[in-house]
This record gives structure tokens, C-alpha cells and sequence, in this order.
């Protein structure tokens, strides 16, 4: 199981491959929007915010998210890493309940593009 160090690195090496975006992806993640990460097998939030591109973290809750953010995320810690590392693909995961996205219809369409 993924410790709540592996998920953070995990975020902040997806922030990373975000802002080095090109292209479509880089259009998709050019949103200035609340984000919550709730891992569920550890019961940890991380709530922050994807911004110019880039995903920033503020802070790292426990349980469920307190708010509800504009870009909804839960999943384990397992698979959080592995789809970072490339193991996991996101389309695969979330057809399969694996990963569970919510967000406004808007948001969820220019996020396709990250599939």
C-alpha cells in the first residue's frame, strides 16, 4: 500500500508532467480550479488547487474532503502511483471504478483530452 509521502510525490511529479504539457493536454489543464485528491484506502485528502497548469497542494486532510471541490478526485494510493508511473492508464481505471472523477460538465469535457 502507497504511504501518504508516495501519493504527494505522486502529485507533485503529475503537477510536473503537467506543466511540461504541450498541445491539447496543456489547453485541458489551463483551468483555475479547486481539486481534491481523497485516497481512499488511507482516508487522506489532499485539497489544493490545479492552476496555470499545475497542480498545487495546500494541504493534506484527514478523511474524507471537508468542501466540495470543483475537480473531484478519489482513488487508493496504489493506484494514484501507478498511473503517474505509467502502469496504469487513467481511461482503464476510471471505466473500471477504479478512479472516480467529478467535476462540472465544462470542466469534465476539457479534461477528456488528458485520456
Amino acid at each position: 500500500m502507497a504511504t501518504i509521502e508516495e501519493c504527494r510525490s505522486a502529485l507533485e511529479k503529475f503537477s510536473d508532467n503537467l506543466a511540461g504539457a504541450e498541445g491539447d493536454v496543456r489547453e485541458a489543464t489551463a483551468l483555475d480550479r479547486s481539486l481534491s485528491c481523497h485516497i481512499t484506502d488511507l482516508d487522506v485528502t489532499f485539497v489544493g488547487r490545479l492552476e496555470d497548469g499545475r497542480i498545487q497542494v495546500l494541504d493534506t486532510l484527514q478523511g474524507p474532503p471537508r468542501e466540495k471541490a470543483q475537480i473531484r478526485l478519489a482513488m487508493a494510493g496504489d493506484d494514484l502511483v501507478a498511473m503517474v508511473d505509467g502502469e496504469l492508464h487513467f481511461a482503464k481505471a476510471w471505466g473500471s471504478g477504479r478512479v472516480k472523477l467529478e467535476a462540472g460538465l465544462r470542466d469534465l469535457f476539457r479534461l477528456r483530452k488528458l485520456l
